[in-house]
């Protein structure tokens, strides 16, 4: 079995539904997508099963939502960590950051926005430096931007408003 994963039984039913329960992205404010989320056709076909973020090497990488550690380590040379979120049901939703250098443990607890590690500089399937985002349910891959809010996906620039029918304060003596 691989790190961080749970062996689910054959038969059981596992829910795909993600609640929008991230209060940031992994990196930055609102990283450009460099390649967004294909799930694959089969569990063993071709497809992108997360999401890759715009990120320098050294760019702090946090959770985005809170958790327990289930995995920080290496995987096929590259540092990967993995929480499990809290109260997602069971099995809990889990996310997965590479290539990441861990600033964590196993079984640690963090909290949303809590750095986890630091994207590494390495050759990646990216054409320039990323960071890949994952979620799985189990072991059903699942679009890690459903996790944002709909006012943290697309938030753009900030408008004012006219506001009308408020009478302007009273001059002052």
């Amino acid at each position: 079995m691989r790190p961080g994963f749970r062996d689910i039984p054959a038969g059981t039913e596992v829910p795909a539904s993600v609640p929008a329960i991230a209060r940031s992205w992994p990196v930055g404010t609102h990283p450009g997508v460099l390649r967004g989320w294909d799930p694959p056709p089969t569990p063993y076909a071709r497809g992108h099963r997360g999401v890759d973020l715009a990120a320098p090497p050294g760019t702090p990488v946090r959770a985005v939502a809170p958790g327990r550690v289930s995995f920080a380590g290496r995987v096929a040379g590259k540092g990967v960590v993995s929480l499990e979120l809290r109260e997602t049901g069971d099995p809990p939703l889990r996310t997965t950051y590479e290539p990441v250098r861990p600033s964590v443990k196993k079984g640690e607890e963090v909290e949303a926005g809590e750095v986890v590690g630091m994207v590494e500089p390495t050759a990646t399937h990216c054409p320039t430096s990323c960071l890949h985002w994952g979620l799985l349910r189990g072991r059903t891959y699942l679009d890690p931007l459903s996790l944002l809010p709909p006012w943290l996906l697309h938030r753009g620039p900030s408008r004012l408003l006219p506001v009308l029918g408020v009478p302007l304060p009273a001059k002052s003596p």
